[in-house]
Formats: structure tokens, sequence, C-alpha cells
């Protein structure tokens, strides 16, 4: 802790002791006034809230993505196997805490499942792509809202992307490229040869030129470790030049000498994973853990982060500056975008009204059309009803007509019967 600062009085400086630029007055100070503790005060604040730090890895099942994790961290995070046969690429997340001496580090762990095991890859980088557009979106709009938590607020934001290259020692996949061209302006990459152990020495510096060839040849952008700090510059200058780093990882404790290492136990020799002779382990963890942590985020906020906000409030129609190149405050931002959709609205409702009335009337003109076929037709029917009923009481009188003749003509026929019966009758009672 710092000492308790000592008031003592201030000396009112001579007028040569101040100097005016843009109207701030340089002052020259004569005692201790404490606020060179602000630092010890933020740093004391960091360390009772914690720190977080968000990891995406990317690679084929089986390529050694949980084994790092485990190896970069010294620590088992209990994470399963997974299997070769999804059909589509998923994501696995995974939240820890993590303790170091009094630093409590809340650590997210996101790892593609099913990677590269399609047989139809085109697709298979829009999960990743838009996973991290949706932590970017999380986070711009918590800080829209009227009421904003971000101290409560995890920030789940991918601070660095550790890609996972396969060690074909021959050149990069035509599904790395793609991928990496299509998150290398979203997240802070680092590509990683996967199981280094497995490729000799000199290949694997072939190996490393022709990857760093690609890369640049594509237009792929991958994380620079920084040179603006004097006390990194150096270091991070040098470890540019290692990229990308061949790495292998083990939780497995190998005897080497008379002390245990962590390594791989072989046939023909023993690999060390924190031997940088072996594999480029140790400079992985020093640039990702020891050095540049805190300029990963600061990169993931200031740089990825800012040009999908930048983007997103284009699209929605803010700006900085007005037609006249004048800047322009939120509210008449508000005011304009509000009376446009206003307007807008308004147009679309006059629009919807004339389309309305129009299919009225066009609705209106195909019922009368209608109607009057329906009219015509029933005129129509009503004339052929009007024929057929002539038609039917004609034959009906001429029915009764024949009638009236058959009855007639039956009434002739008996009598004429009846006579021809008693004439008969008559003949024979002459004979006898």
């Amino acid at each position: 802790m710092a000492e308790k600062p000592m008031f003592m009085p201030t000396q009112i400086p001579d007028d040569e002791d101040i100097v005016e630029e843009d109207n701030i007055r340089c002052l020259t100070m004569f005692g201790h006034f404490g606020f060179e503790c602000l630092p010890h005060q933020l740093v004391n604040r960091s360390i009772q809230q914690g720190f977080s730090f968000n990891i995406l890895c990317v690679g084929e099942t089986g390529i050694g993505k949980s084994t790092l994790i485990d190896t970069l961290f010294n620590t088992n995070l209990k994470d399963k196997k997974s299997s070769h046969f999804y059909s589509n690429v998923e994501l696995k997340i995974q939240t820890f805490e993590l303790q170091e001496s009094n630093v409590q580090l809340k650590l997210t762990v996101v790892k593609t499942v099913g990677y590269g095991d399609q047989i139809n890859k085109e697709a298979s980088y829009q999960p990743i792509v838009d996973y991290i557009d949706a932590q970017f979106e999380a986070y711009l709009q918590e800080e829209l809202k009227i009421k904003r938590s971000f101290v409560d607020y995890h920030d789940s934001r991918i601070h660095v992307c550790l890609y996972f290259i396969s060690p074909t020692g021959h050149s990069l996949k035509s599904l790395d490229l793609l991928t990496m061209k299509n998150i290398g302006s979203k997240v802070n990459i680092i590509p990683l040869i996967a199981k280094a152990d497995t490729i000799s020495k000199n290949d694997l510096q072939k190996f490393k030129c022709k990857i760093m060839s690609e890369l640049v040849g594509n237009g792929i952008q991958i994380y620079q470790f920084p040179t603006d700090d004097e006390t990194t510059a150096q270091v991070n200058s040098s470890m540019n030049g290692h990229l990308p780093f061949a790495v292998a990882g083990s939780m497995d404790e190998v005897k080497v000498g008379k002390r245990m290492v962590r390594g791989r136990q072989y046939p023909w020799g023993v690999l060390q994973v924190e031997n940088e002779n072996h594999c480029d382990f140790v400079k992985l963890r020093d640039m990702l853990l020891c050095t540049n942590m805190e300029d990963l985020k600061e990169q993931t906020h200031t740089h990825q982060y800012e040009c999908y906000r930048c983007c997103k409030l284009q699209k929605i129609g803010f700006t900085d500056v007005g037609p006249d190149n004048q800047p322009v405050s939120f509210q008449e931002i508000y005011e304009a975008k509000r009376h446009e959709f206003c307007d807008q609205c308004q147009r679309e409702e006059e629009e919807l009204k004339q389309k309305f009335m129009q299919r009225v009337k066009e609705k209106e003109i195909t019922f009368k059309d209608a109607e009057k076929e329906l009219q015509d037709k029933f005129e129509h029917l009503k004339r052929v009803q009007q024929e057929e009923t002539i038609k039917l009481e004609e034959e009906k009188r001429q029915l009764e007509e024949e009638i009236i003749i058959f009855y007639k003509m039956k009434a002739g026929s008996e009598t004429l019967q009846t006579q021809g019966c008693t004439n008969i009758k008559k003949d024979k009672d002459r004979k006898k």
C-alpha cells in the first residue's frame, strides 16, 4: 500500500512557470498530493472485479484443441471427446473460473465440433462467423440500453482465435483459407501448427514459410504482436517472425533425467512440451497469457468490435456528420430518422390506400360483370323454362283431345258390339 500522503503547503508559481498552450496552463507543483497512487487503485479494483478472457479454437476433430487448452492453463477442463459423425459444424461453449495467486480469471473456451468432417465444406465457416457476430450484437444491444449494467455483464466477445492447422507439411487446405479469410476482420487470429512432433524441423520451417506466404497472398489478416510498447517491442517483434507457432500439448508427466516434465513418451524419445527446442508451446503461452492478453482484449474492443458497431449503426442510418459535413448530435439524427420514418409510413399508407381502392374498384367491376352474366343466364333459363312450359301445355292439350277421341271411339265400339250381339240372338231365335 502507498504511504498516506502528507499535506504540504503549495507554492504559487511565478509567471515564468506558467505556459499557456491551447488555453491549458502547465504548472510546476511543489508538493505531494497523492494521485500518483491512482495506478495502484486501478490495479486493486481490477483484482477485486476479476478478469475475463474468451478463446475460440478452430480446427478439425481430434487435432488437439482440448489438450492444448488444458496444457496452456495447466488444468484438466474435463472435456469429452468429439465424434467425427456430425452433419453440421457446431460450437461447444464452456466457461471456467480459474485463479492464480489472488488473480481470478473467467475463461470461456469455444471449440468447433465436426469442423472439416462434412463432404461439402463450403459453409463450414458460417456458424463461426454467426457466433462472433452474435456476441458483438449482444454487446452493442447492452451499450444501447437506457439502463446499462456493464459491471455485471459477461463480455462474451471472442478475444483470440487459435486456428489449428493440420501438419501436412505441404500447404493450407482450401477450407483453412476460406475460414480465415471470412473471420480475419472479426477476430484476432493466431495460426498454430498442431501436433508439431509429427514433422521434422527442416520440413516444419519450410511449412511455416509456405503458410505465411499463402496467408499474405490471399490477403488474410492475422494478429501481429504489438511493437509500439518499448518494454515488449523487442520480444514481440521476434515472436512475429516465429508465426505460425508449432505446438504440441500434453498433461502427462514424463521422467527426463532426474526431473519430471510434461511431455509425450515415444519409443524413439521424449517430446518435452515446455522445451523450446521441441516446440513453440512456451512462446505461445508467453505471448498469449503473459505479454499480450490485455492487448488482445483491447484490439477486440477498439478494432473488430468498433468496425462491427460502425457498420451496424451506418446500416441503421446514423452518421457523425450531416450533409454539410458538420457534426450532428444523436438527437438531431434521431429526429431526422423519426421524420423520415413518419414520412415513409405516411407514403406507404397512401400507397396502401390507393392499392386498396384500386382493388375495390377492380372487385366491383368483376362483381358487376359476374352479376350481369348471372342475370343473362337467369333470363335465358327463364325463357327456356317458359318455352318448355308452353310446349308441355300443348302436349297436355293434345293428350286430352286424344283421350276424348279415344273414349268416343270406345263408346261407339261398345254400341256396335251390343247391336251385333242382339242381331245374333234374333237370328238364333228365328231358326228355332
